[in-house]
């Protein structure tokens, strides 16, 4: 029939098909409560394994070293959204629910439950699969090499400009590496921080920055596992490995790279290769910085020029303070600002110190609490807060880090001297000798260069500041040393060193038994009365006492131990002082004194092997002097006693001596032999020429003595001065005076010239002063005489100082090449001088040359060499 057509299924196939739809709707509609609880706990067990994989994340990116796997983010990214889509379904569930009827086999809307069964159902698969994707080993990995981390630093102070030139040295391309050393506390590692942040924040260029705390007995081992955390080597497998194939691991990154090394802390050379690091060059364009307590450590990392970080001056040190104890404290009460002024300078610039006492002082707002903690900085800092338990600790690792028992001791006894003092170097170094700390076995010179060396090291570790010839030691090292010579305060009688505090007399109540060293030297103690049991007593320090005139008898009865004595710069016009029982003292130090004769029974001191009597212009006699066999040096100098040949020959008795320092007169030079004993000749290091009352020399003759250092002529009208030969230098074509370091002259008025300085070629130090007729200090007509090798006199002169010489024409000639001069000093009165021996190449280091001039007008007037030699040295000159 047309337009129809038919359809043929068979019955079977028509029920199957709707009884399957039928039955996939009823599930959907009929099972829904149990399905919708069954995706609740399918949906929390999926957030807890959520949870637990997010705080592995959390717990292993923490330190920056790892990030998360990119799957298992997809995996968190995914629960995310299945999170949305399962809340948005959850809102509309109680809806769904009431729409269900005839016990739950249809529904109100067929169409609707049957769609939201089925996404229930569709939402339970995918939250199963979820939840057995998420069994994950390992959810992190080791990041990739950033360019660096910030340190987090406290504010600071005063650090600025040392920052500046830091960084500024760190970035020329020539410099590969740079070392920063001072004491400990003045804020090195703070300043390393402040170099790493700006890495941080400038980048520089670089593809890593590396910081690595060093710290005292580090291993390959450990700067390796520092620095192979940075690069990502980390592992079971890399932790096994040994430290030359970590080398080779971290060698084999490090190069493909342009990286930034700092190394804090470092007590001994690193070295790199060993570590695995390249060298920095210029070609690489790497860099490594390191801080140390140990200049020694600079040179053997090889820097030349390492950079000193300093205490801060007194401005930046106030204002460090003030910002430590807070505006409303220091506003608390009128007085205290005055006082905190007083507390910060005790800590002498140390940021250490001031950090500290700083916080401890911020909540006292009593003008009581300040006074007292003034009084105990003063007599005790020790037992300020904080100070022996956070500042002197850390100083404490300088000290334990220097090499050897003598070293350390030689250091703790720099801290019997005064607060802030300056320590002469050649009698401190004495001292040791007398103490027993330096053998002087093999001779004075050897154990004096071995005292050298020490205090080197000791300056190197920046536990003393040199300023030539003086070190001296910051008041908290001080403190520092005095409490570990108390044994940690425990025995603080062991050492009693009150110096320079004003005392009048001797402290009472001391525990004399078992005192060990005495200092109260640079105090008002006019009298001492008393008797002293001092059974362990080795040293004892009673110099610059200038007004005490007597000392009693009984008070050096019972010292058996004492080793050395130094009572110099005293009055002492009344001493009477009986030695018979000092059967151990080794040093003996009478010099300044008042004294008109020498105590009773020195020849009993068998020991002594150091003897000052210089400057005891009322001294009458040395009788007894020939007694002291272990003399090994004497000082006489400007002593009332002069050497003549009677004290010569006393002076001969002595078989062990090897440093003399006598005052001569002019006279006594005419004439007299007593320098032709070789002996006697080689001992004399220093002397002394004085005009003779009773005789006029036109001429002094001096020996041609080749151990002879200094030289003090003064107060002498001779027209000249000759150098004659001795038995054992009979030519004076060579250097007679190889060892003659220092000349200085005194109110010569006869002489004409000083040509005979140039048969002392290691000069070091020439001082004119007031000689009226002087018109040369090399005769251009008399050197021709004596230059028969074109000899270059001055080739080692450091300082030159010529005051009051009107009639001075020239000091040579030419121009001189002065390799080492750094401190020329003209005084007023040169109308004869106008040229001076420079030219455009004279003085080597000029950066460090210092010319001092008060005659303004004079110096307008100078004739330089050229201009290129005028604008090398003005910038040069100080006027006032």
């Amino acid at each position: 029939m047309g337009g129809c057509f038919s359809v043929s299924l068979s019955c079977d196939q028509v029920v199957n098909q709707v009884s399957q739809c039928l039955c996939l709707k009823g599930s959907y509609i009929h099972n829904l409560p149990e399905n919708l609880a069954t995706l609740h706990k399918a949906m929390g067990m999926l957030k807890a394994k959520r949870d637990d994989i997010q705080g592995r994340v959390d717990r292993e990116e923490f330190t920056g070293h790892r990030r998360r796997l990119a799957r298992v983010q997809v995996w968190l990214n995914s629960i995310f959204t299945m999170e949305n889509q399962y809340n948005e379904l959850l809102n509309t569930s109680d809806v769904e629910l009431q729409r269900l009827c005839l016990c739950r086999f249809c529904s109100k809307n067929v169409k609707k439950s049957y769609l939201y069964g089925k996404r229930v159902m569709v939402m339970l698969r995918e939250v199963e699969s979820l939840s057995s994707q998420g069994e994950f080993v390992v959810v992190t990995e080791a990041t990739p090499i950033a360019e660096g981390e910030e340190l987090p630093i406290q504010p600071t102070i005063g650090q600025e400009t040392m920052l500046e030139m830091v960084w500024n040295r760190l970035m020329e391309e020539r410099v590969g590496i740079v070392g920063l050393y001072g004491m400990g506390g003045v804020g090195k590692t703070t300043l390393l921080a402040k170099i790493n942040n700006k890495f941080s924040e400038t980048g520089g260029g670089f593809d890593v920055v590396i910081w690595v705390v060093v710290s005292q007995n580090a291993t390959v081992h450990k700067i390796q596992e520092s620095i192979g955390g940075k690069l990502g080597l980390q592992g079971k497998e890399w932790d096994e490995k040994s430290d030359m194939e970590r080398a080779h691991d971290i060698h084999n990154v490090l190069r493909r790279k342009k990286f930034v090394l700092l190394l804090d802390d470092i007590w001994e050379k690193v070295n790199l290769s060993m570590i695995g690091v390249p060298y920095p060059s210029r070609l690489n364009g790497c860099k490594v910085a390191f801080t140390t307590r140990s200049r020694d450590v600079c040179g053997r990392m090889g820097v030349d020029d390492p950079i000193e970080v300093c205490c801060l001056d007194a401005d930046k040190a106030w204002d460090l303070f003030k910002e430590k104890v807070g505006k409303h404290t220091l506003e608390s009460h009128p007085d205290i600002p005055e006082l905190a002024w007083k507390v910060a300078e005790k800590c002498r610039g140390l940021p250490l110190a001031l950090n500290v006492i700083g916080e401890t002082m911020a909540s006292k707002r009593s003008v009581q609490e300040w006074h007292r903690a003034v009084d105990v900085l003063n007599s005790s800092a020790t037992d300020f807060s904080g100070v022996e338990d956070e500042i002197l600790p850390i100083l404490k690792y300088s000290y334990d880090s220097l090499d050897g028992e003598m070293t350390k001791a030689c250091f703790l006894y720099c801290s019997l001297y005064p607060e802030d003092d300056y320590i002469g170097k050649e009698r401190l170094i004495e001292y040791w000798i007398g103490e027993g700390f330096i053998d002087e076995k093999e001779g004075r010179e050897m154990a004096m260069n071995q005292g050298y060396e020490i205090l080197g090291t000791l300056v190197r570790a920046c536990l003393l500041l040199e300023d030539d010839p003086y070190v001296k030691m910051h008041d908290v090292v001080r403190e520092m040393a005095m409490w570990i010579a108390s044994d940690l305060g425990k025995h603080k009688e062991r050492c009693i060193v009150q110096a320079g505090v004003g005392l009048r007399e001797i402290p009472k109540g001391m525990n004399w038994k078992d005192v060990r060293r005495i200092s109260l030297m640079r105090n008002d103690i006019e009298t001492i009365s008393e008797s002293a049991d001092c059974p362990e007593l080795t040293t004892l320090l009673l110099r610059d006492n200038s007004k005490l005139v007597e000392i009693s008898d009984g008070f050096f009865q019972s010292m058996p131990k004492l080793l050395v004595l130094d009572l110099s710069d005293n009055d002492l016009s009344g001493f009477r002082m009986d030695m018979y029982n000092l059967i151990s003292l080794r040093y003996l130090n009478l010099s300044g004194t008042m004294i008109s004769e020498l105590p009773c029974g020195i020849y009993m001191l068998k020991m002594l092997t150091h003897l000052n009597l210089e400057r005891t212009s009322s001294l009458e006699s040395l009788e007894g002097i020939s007694g002291l066999s272990s003399l090994r040096t004497l000082k006489l100098q400007d002593c009332g006693v002069l050497l003549d040949m009677s004290l010569i020959k006393e002076l001969q008795l002595l078989e062990h001596v090897e440093y003399i320092t006598v005052s001569i007169s002019s006279s006594t030079l005419v004439g007299e032999k007593f320098f032709y004993d070789p002996r006697m000749g080689r001992c004399i290091q220093e002397v002394s020429i004085q005009e003779s009352r009773e005789e006029l020399v036109k001429v002094i003759v001096l020996p041609a003595l080749d151990g002879l250092c200094d030289i003090y002529i003064r107060n002498c009208g001779m027209l000249e001065i000759k150098i004659e030969k001795t038995p054992w230098n009979k030519s004076l074509t060579c250097p007679c005076f190889s060892n003659l370091t220092k000349v200085k002259i005194f109110n010569c008025n006869g002489l004409k010239d000083l040509t005979w300085l140039l048969f002392a070629p290691n000069l070091a130090q020439l001082e004119v002063l007031k000689s009226g007729q002087l018109e040369d200090i090399i005769s251009k007509e008399k050197a021709e005489s004596v230059l028969k090798n074109n000899t270059i006199p001055f080739q080692k002169l450091e300082v030159l100082i010529l005051v009051t010489l009107p009639q001075l024409k020239s000091i040579y000639w030419n121009a001189l090449p002065f390799q080492r001069l750094r401190h020329l000093h003209i005084g007023y009165g040169y109308p004869k001088l106008r040229k001076l021996p420079l030219n455009s190449k004279s003085v080597f280091n000029v950066k460090i040359f210092v010319i001092k001039c008060f005659d303004r007008e004079w110096l307008e007037g100078i004739e330089w060499e050229d201009e290129a030699t005028r604008l090398r040295f003005l910038p040069s000159w100080l006027t006032p």
